[in-house]
């Protein structure tokens, strides 16, 4: 049973999108759009270019910003307003998740590579506003993605969270292996199991996860 591992975590780490929502509400989409948009404008490429540059970026610094800002020097701030300025209508209140989380002893945070106003903005569709004690963004690292060992170190040290008594969900298993290395208990959140030493537990329903916790 996967209780008896988590006996000694006072801290509970999740991310946020395809996490704390299911993919099925396909929000990241409506990102990936305005995210491809966001390329072509600022370094005047076609879609095609800009597509295959976003996915460059994803796949060689974490993140698409992270890429712009190291490649490009572009500004975070105005990316960040813009990509995530989408609607909120395909995500809907669960109760269950929200009792779950609450339930859970100890302290309890969002980290995630969007932006904190746009994570407000998720948890509040997702009846989760209130549930967390913090909610950390990728401004909170200095605009260092996940997964990164600088960016976990200073949302960590900020936060003031042990990894050694602290579990990670995650949907994105790359995500997961900086926690695991730190000591950090891992469940990778996603329909099917990614691979590698650093997932500890894997799971595609997370209230139905952390109820076996509880």
């Amino acid at each position: 049973m996967p209780k008896d591992a988590f006996t000694a975590v006072d801290a509970w780490v999740f991310d946020l999108d395809h996490t704390l929502y299911p993919p099925s509400a396909r929000l990241f989409d409506l990102i990936e759009v305005r995210m491809t948009a966001y390329v072509m404008d600022a370094l005047g490429v076609d879609r095609a270019e800009a597509d295959r540059l976003r996915k460059h970026y994803w796949a060689t610094h974490g993140t698409t910003l992270a890429g712009l800002m190291r490649e490009h020097d572009v500004d975070p701030g105005p990316y960040l307003t813009d990509v995530h300025d989408i609607p909120m209508d395909s995500l809907t209140p669960d109760p269950d998740l929200a009792a779950q989380i609450r339930s859970l002893p100890g302290r309890r945070i969002v980290y995630t590579n969007g932006c904190v106003p746009y994570a407000e903005r998720v948890l509040a569709a997702r009846g989760l506003s209130g549930v967390f004690d913090a909610v950390y963004g990728v401004e909170d690292a200095g605009f260092q993605p996940k997964p990164d060992q600088a960016a976990f170190d200073t949302v960590f040290r900020k936060d003031g969270l042990t990894p050694a008594t602290a579990a990670m969900f995650e949907d994105d298993a790359r995500n997961l292996k900086v926690p695991h290395d730190m000591g950090m208990r891992t469940v990778h959140v996603a329909e099917a199991r990614g691979t590698g030493r650093h997932i500890h537990f894997h799971t595609d329903d997370l209230s139905g996860f952390l109820a076996r916790l509880i």
